[in-house]
């Protein structure tokens, strides 16, 4: 499976803001965006002029797919696959990208980072509605479960997640059970569940050129 393999830090400099890619070493001085927050390989005369409206479109579309980890070509399918849906095709986008398995782990705090998250689903310790899934962009429904395996609740790691999981907020439509180290999809995800400041209808304008 294909995947960005080059360092992350410089995607959220060319981006000009954190999106938080590397879980705590994005909090702490370490972090790239703290110590230079220019964009990598720019000058200060390039990089201060003004965007096209190309530009702040293919900036909005590439700070969403990065975010979320999707490559270009899949990235692509989801926003037909918007556009195919009910209502508006921004919103579908990111409906369809907070829905998937990996993104899901995440935002429980399962995961320090969806890179994480998503080595999690990859390595088989994820449920869903009981059976293990280890593809990370399987798209969860409403009534969904998401678990840890039996055999992988007694990692440490797994052990160390519960106290994480009850000390951090979780968007409202899922249901968190620190207990079991489970979550259950109550609706599907809303645009104001999404607190990052993105920019959908640029995506849309992108694509629509």
């Amino acid at each position: 499976m294909a995947r960005y393999t080059d360092p992350v830090c410089k995607l959220c400099r060319r981006e000009g803001e954190k999106l938080f890619l590397k879980g705590d070493r994005c909090y702490s001085p370490k972090c790239a965006m703290d110590q230079r927050g220019t964009p990598p390989g720019d000058q200060p005369s390039r990089f201060r002029r003004s965007e096209s409206d190309y530009g702040n479109q293919l900036r909005a579309k590439q700070k969403i797919r990065r975010l979320y980890g999707v490559l270009e070509r899949q990235f692509r399918r989801y926003f037909r696959k918007a556009l195919r849906m009910k209502g508006l095709t921004g919103e579908n986008l990111l409906m369809l990208l907070e829905s998937r398995l990996d993104n899901v782990v995440y935002r429980i705090n399962m995961g320090d980072s969806r890179a994480q998250a998503r080595q999690l689903v990859q390595h088989g310790h994820i449920t869903v509605n009981g059976r293990r899934v280890n593809i990370p962009s399987f798209v969860l429904k409403p009534g969904d479960e998401i678990g840890v395996g039996n055999r992988s609740k007694s990692l440490p790691f797994f052990k160390s997640r519960a106290q994480i999981i009850s000390d951090n907020k979780t968007p409202g439509w899922l249901a968190v059970d620190k207990e079991n180290l489970s979550a259950r999809v109550l609706t599907a995800p809303a645009r104001d569940d999404i607190e990052l400041t993105l920019n959908e209808q640029l995506v849309v304008e992108f694509y629509s050129r």
